[in-house]
């Protein structure tokens, strides 16, 4: 049976294509309060307790917990590691940012233009999202009349992803990656320690409370990485995987249940499957982009046609997002990590 290790040896796989799908169904997810109001019940919402954008973002930061610590074994400098992280999220999503603000802003702004320019939070939009610590999601007059008036509504993930950058450094710096027995039980630790204090209705704090809700996957992707050798990329794993989650649902173990199914298939049909599929992931990553755009012409499209229901805001902000983050990659996303190179520290022995 292949394992993860003998699967990941090159980047000939279908991840680039598997994250695409994500961000589709964020987008699919996004949809429904979009065009119906911030109450609309979201796909899986009524079957799983969570949505299908929940479930998306899990698996993003499942495969990013396992490519983040392979890239942190594969650096020679801390410098380098964070110049990179730094690359892949930064000028996409600040060139992102100045269209919305300054294109689309102005183009559907229900204030005369000079007072939409003239307004601190046409500007703090830019600089708030860009440091993504506190976002800001509306815009002045923009799609104020829309059922769900935000302009953003995907970017609140980002902070949390630097956060679990953050995390690698520590942990890997601490030497814990050498220790993958160790990292096993910390991260089953941390789903189980979430799982008892939402059973239990404790809280901490909704940012640090969401923070540690999603460095649960982030930190199984990341175990996975460092247990690669015993991983099997196997389907009937993945099914007895995911009988054991639907076995969990309605418990306080429902989340770590579906997030570890997710895992399961994740790594089976992004490393089992093969064939001419696989040339998707040689023309380029162009989920990030669809993430990061598709909220903001969600809105623009509902703002043109309010009546149109969930399924036809999925079709039109579909065909227009797609060449968007085509584009983004080409013309920013790739240029950008062209420049990894420019930036080095040394890191420090763990």
């Amino acid at each position: 049976m292949p394992t993860l290790a003998d699967c990941a040896v090159d980047r000939d796989n279908n991840l680039n294509l598997l994250r695409l799908l994500a961000a589709w169904a964020v987008l699919v997810s996004h949809a429904f309060p979009i065009s119906r109001g911030p109450d609309a019940e979201q796909p899986l919402e009524g079957v799983l307790g969570s949505t299908l954008g929940e479930l998306a973002v899990w698996m993003f930061f499942l495969v990013s917990g396992m490519l983040i610590t392979a890239s942190w074994e594969r650096r020679s400098s801390l410098g380098g590691f964070c110049w990179a992280r730094v690359l892949r999220i930064v000028p996409g999503l600040l060139v992102s940012l100045l269209l919305v603000a300054l294109v689309l802003g102005p183009w559907v702004c229900e204030m005369p233009l000079s007072e939409y320019l003239l307004n601190s939070e046409t500007w703090t939009f830019v600089a708030r999202n860009t440091l993504m610590v506190s976002p800001q999601y509306s815009l002045p007059g923009v799609f104020i009349e829309n059922p769900y008036p935000m302009v953003e509504g995907s970017i609140w993930t980002l902070w949390h992803e630097v956060v679990c950058y953050v995390g690698v450094v520590v942990l890997g710096m601490a030497g814990l990656f050498s220790r993958p027995r160790l990292a096993l039980g910390g991260a089953l630790l941390l789903g189980l320690l979430i799982a008892a204090g939402d059973h239990a209705g404790h809280s901490l704090h909704p940012k640090v409370d969401q923070t540690l809700r999603l460095a649960v996957p982030f930190s199984l992707g990341a175990t996975t990485w460092l247990w690669r050798q015993r991983v099997p990329i196997s389907a009937p794993v993945a099914v007895v995987v995911s009988g054991l989650a639907w076995l969990a649902l309605d418990s306080p173990l429902q989340d770590l249940g579906i997030q570890l199914g997710l895992l399961a298939w994740t790594l089976l049909l992004s490393y089992g499957i093969g064939g001419h599929i696989r040339a998707f992931n040689r023309v380029g990553d162009y989920s990030y982009g669809l993430y990061i755009y598709a909220f903001p012409v969600q809105g623009l499209v509902q703002h043109f046609d309010k009546s149109l229901l969930p399924w036809e805001n999925v079709l039109w902000s579909t065909a227009l997002t797609l060449p968007i983050a085509i584009a983004s990659w080409h013309l920013i996303e790739r240029p950008a990590l062209g420049l990894k190179t420019r930036f080095a520290l040394r890191r420090p022995d763990a």
